[in-house]
């Protein structure tokens, strides 16, 4: 998620843990902590796929997150020594503002590595966006209100913990919306004869009432959206191209393996000029996609291993009104 509802997570988290014994301290190192993780960007993996897909790596894992609790908590209590006392509750504290960051982040698409280093596996719901303001302001309102509200004395971590515990049923209703969508989707495809190899249903921007659809065929790509308020349950699917055949002669480039490990296959091939270009489709839409990496150049009779470089497909901001529209008018073409 985005570096501000990190922040405001893990100061929620730190006041609804020791916020009465504490006071505003607590928020401050929740969210701290809740930002920790993300400073593995300022890494340097080694190139710009690298840099994409070791991102939520180590620094995103649950057993590192473990290891790294007790120095925190023992730092903190070094600072503050007047609240040493409570050492149990800034272990939980700790442990529990950076454990939120990565288990959020594993609701969107990225892809996080929580089980490092017993596992590499990227974990990627797609149940929420990575931007969204129904899960992030109920937050922002209770940390305000932890700061204004000195009278009666509790109030304020009262109301913070009821907007912890709406985000927290916000999280859920977005996977259950996500799977109802996945079942109109693969009904969808069923009944208009079209052929896939793998699904993925990903949270529009912004919101969890309107979902995309990528379905993924041999040479091609199919992509749909639903809404939950659509009168029908049935999606529209438009085709496009994906040119496979570039990759031939980069099948062992370690930038091409490490992109399809990455997007679990969920990935575009092109041609721009002479430069071989990979593409995360799950990460934008149709003539904006987020992740795009040149990964070779085309040759004769087959394209060359080249140093990746990152690519970026500039779109129009003004689509993002288009996507709102599309939740609640089905005739608003997206893609």
């Amino acid at each position: 998620m985005d570096t501000v509802t990190q922040v405001v997570l893990g100061a929620a988290v730190g006041e609804a843990v020791l916020g009465r014994k504490v006071g505003r301290k607590a928020a401050f190192w929740g969210a701290l902590c809740g930002t920790l993780p993300d400073l593995d960007v300022l890494i340097p993996f080694g190139g710009p796929v690298a840099d994409f897909t070791y991102h939520r790596s180590f620094s995103h894992s649950l057993l590192v997150m473990a290891l790294a609790t007790p120095i925190i908590a023992w730092l903190i209590q070094k600072l503050h020594p007047a609240e040493a006392r409570y050492r149990k509750g800034w272990y939980v504290l700790v442990y529990l503002a950076l454990a939120t960051h990565a288990l959020l982040d594993s609701c969107t698409i990225y892809g996080t590595q929580m089980f490092w280093p017993l596992s590499d596996y990227p974990v990627t719901w797609g149940s929420v966006f990575i931007i969204d303001p129904v899960f992030t302001l109920p937050l922002a309102m209770g940390l305000i209100a932890v700061l204004l509200l000195k009278h009666p004395p509790g109030r304020g971590h009262v109301i913070n913990s009821v907007a912890l515990a709406f985000s927290i049923v916000y999280l859920v209703w977005g996977f259950s919306a996500k799977q109802y969508a996945q079942r109109v989707a693969e009904r969808s495809l069923a009944m208009q004869g079209l052929e896939y190899r793998d699904i993925v249903v990903l949270a529009a921007p912004f919101n969890t009432l309107l979902w995309r659809i990528v379905a993924m065929q041999d040479e091609s790509y199919l992509v749909g959206w639903y809404s939950l308020l659509d009168p029908d349950d049935k999606v529209r699917f438009a085709s496009y191209p994906s040119e496979t055949r570039w990759l031939r002669g980069l099948e062992d480039h370690w930038p091409v393996q490490r992109l399809r490990w990455f997007t679990k296959g969920f990935y575009r091939v092109s041609r721009d000029g002479e430069d071989i270009v990979m593409t995360d489709l799950r990460m934008g839409f149709e003539g904006g996609y987020v992740f795009s990496f040149k990964v070779g150049e085309a040759g004769n009779p087959h394209a060359r291993p080249a140093a990746d470089e990152m690519r970026r497909e500039i779109r129009d901001l003004s689509e993002v009104k288009r996507v709102f529209r599309r939740i609640g008018d089905p005739g608003v073409l997206l893609d």
